[in-house]
């Protein structure tokens, strides 16, 4: 089959397309026909050996795959062959087939389209799991998005309005807050131009945000973290930019506020039965047409380098797609 592999540490630059045998699964296991990859922000950290999970050289990167299972282990039950999946994989996406713990495995309709069913898990699923699961989000509060036009982002923004929540959306250039705007954001900060928190307390008429979603960490977190409501939550969800924010200890203090931490790999592992759940209610979305991924780009294999660079680049406005 074929398959980009990661050799060696490094950008993406470095990783490169090969033949290599089709695995075959083990007893808990199945083997899915991958046809389509999400391109996410841990694929490119994985490549550097900078992620939670460091898989051993060579491997593929691509944790998020859409496609038809076409082997099943002895143990497995509740899929089988011929199941059009979305799967879990942590790496081995950027190929052709992909060996998946059957555990972390999801059947889906077969009217939602395999490039819209590889955009749903790592976006929506930790949206929907910072929201709901460690923010609890309620109807008419106010959510700030920082990073709002990036995949996680703009899901965040979608599910926050969906969810009844006032929405402001951040981000650094005029071209991607017209992309939240289409996603329902009810205000726009440009905090390439604009002083955050002078337009956050303008907006909120100086009651400032309930629930902060920060997906990119960086320089913005303190400022941000400094327009909280009282009992705000701030969601660390990510660190995009590459840097990891200090908070002054009494931030949360004189705000009566919390830091939540949203790890939704973790969470999906743990708590499989209230993952199962968050899916089930996102694929109930997708289904009414209450949410859609915004796709930035459809690539093909031998291009899915380029999706990473993009994606380091922050050139991606929602969702990059490898299909395969």
């Amino acid at each position: 089959m074929k398959a980009i592999l990661c050799t060696e540490y490094g950008l993406p630059e470095t990783l490169v397309l090969t033949n290599t045998p089709t695995p075959a699964p083990s007893a808990d296991e199945v083997l899915i026909e991958v046809k389509a990859c999400g391109v996410n922000f841990p694929d490119v950290l994985i490549i550097q050996n900078k992620y939670q999970f460091k898989p051993s050289l060579p491997f593929s990167p691509g944790g998020e795959v859409s496609g038809i299972i076409t082997a099943v282990g002895d143990k497995v039950t509740h899929v089988k062959v011929g199941d059009h999946v979305v799967a879990l994989c942590g790496w081995g996406g950027f190929a052709e087939y992909v060996v998946v713990k059957s555990n972390r495995v999801f059947k889906v309709p077969s009217a939602i389209d395999f490039i819209h069913a590889a955009c749903t898990l790592y976006t929506y699923g930790t949206s929907y799991h910072a929201l709901r699961d460690r923010a609890d989000l309620k109807q008419g509060e106010t959510l700030l998005v920082l990073g709002a036009a990036g995949g996680v982002g703009l899901a965040a923004v979608e599910l926050g309005k969906l969810m009844g929540a006032t929405v402001i959306a951040a981000a650094s250039t005029d071209d991607k807050l017209f992309v939240c705007k289409e996603k329902g954001a009810d205000h726009v900060i440009n905090y390439s131009t604009e002083d955050l928190r002078a337009r956050i307390k303008k907006i909120t008429h100086d009651k400032g945000v309930d629930v902060i979603f920060d997906p990119i960490g960086g320089g913005l977190a303190e400022a941000a973290l400094r327009s909280i409501a009282w009992r705000g939550r701030y969601l660390v969800v990510g660190f995009a930019t590459g840097t990891i924010p200090s908070f002054p200890a009494n931030l949360p203090l004189l705000k009566g506020a919390s830091i939540v931490g949203v790890f939704w790999g973790s969470f999906a592992e743990r708590e499989p039965k209230q993952s199962m759940q968050n899916f089930t209610q996102l694929l109930t979305w997708m289904k009414e047409e209450k949410i859609k991924q915004h796709i930035h780009q459809i690539y093909s294999l031998e291009e899915s380098p380029q999706a990473l660079q993009d994606l380091v680049d922050r050139k991606v406005y929602g969702k990059a797609v490898v299909k395969i």
